[in-house]
């Protein structure tokens, strides 16, 4: 793969074969974000779970002390008093069963999270094979399956985030942008590895974490010290 003369210049400031501490890392991901927009500072963590295995699979969520700097739209499937509830805490669509087709058929998907009381996942159900491909699907885990829309609203706008082993038993998770500070940065960092620590299966023997790595949009990775958790 070829990389632009901006991406070989933010390379030579890494050492590839080194693991950084986490302030250090940070300050080189943020030195290495040299593209005209304000790039995601993401985290990619390479687990030694076995996420074929159900008491090894890792999945939940945790709210970023400094948010993600991206504005979030919540979409919430609720009925009743709960349409009112959603409406009023700041969802960004609110609705039932009439939306199903809006985005089964006509392919409206322009929301980030959704968000279902538990009397609706019926209905939501539904859309798995829009929805579960796509990382959308609601989930008593990650708090989107919840009688309490009001606080699942308040948490996702504050910088809620969801953690879950994809395929090749990794995490990948956004941290804040390039514009955040280095303390801000740490600080979410922080937040969501002690979140990944806890939820450690008991079956996973030896070594949790086999790599910790972070990375801008268009920048190179830097790895961090991963012994530490």
């Amino acid at each position: 793969m070829k990389h632009g003369k901006k991406y070989v210049e933010a390379a030579k400031l890494v050492d590839r074969a080194q693991q950084y501490e986490t302030a250090e890392a940070i300050s080189l991901v943020k030195k290495s974000a040299t593209a005209k927009f304000d790039e995601t500072v993401e985290v990619h963590i390479r687990t030694s779970c076995d996420g074929r295995h159900a008491d090894q699979q890792i999945r939940g969520a945790v709210v970023l002390p400094h948010g993600t700097g991206k504005t979030v739209k919540v979409l919430v499937f609720a009925k009743g008093t709960k349409l009112d509830e959603a409406q009023a805490a700041g969802a960004d669509y609110v609705g039932g069963e009439e939306l199903i087709p809006k985005i089964q058929n006509e392919g409206w998907l322009d929301f980030d999270v959704v968000v279902a009381t538990p009397d609706m996942m019926g209905v939501v159900g539904r859309l798995g094979k829009v929805l579960g491909p796509k990382g959308l699907m609601p989930n008593p885990k990650a708090g989107t399956v919840t009688m309490d829309v009001t606080k699942a609203i308040a948490d996702i706008k504050a910088g809620k985030i969801e953690y879950r082993l994809d395929k090749a038993n990794i995490i990948h998770c956004p941290v804040g942008k390039a514009s955040f500070s280095e303390e801000q940065l740490e600080q979410n960092f922080t937040a969501l590895m002690d979140a990944i620590v806890k939820a450690k299966p008991s079956t996973v023997k030896g070594q949790y974490l086999k790599s910790i790595t972070l990375a801008t949009t268009m920048g190179p990775g830097v790895k961090v010290v991963a012994n530490r958790y």
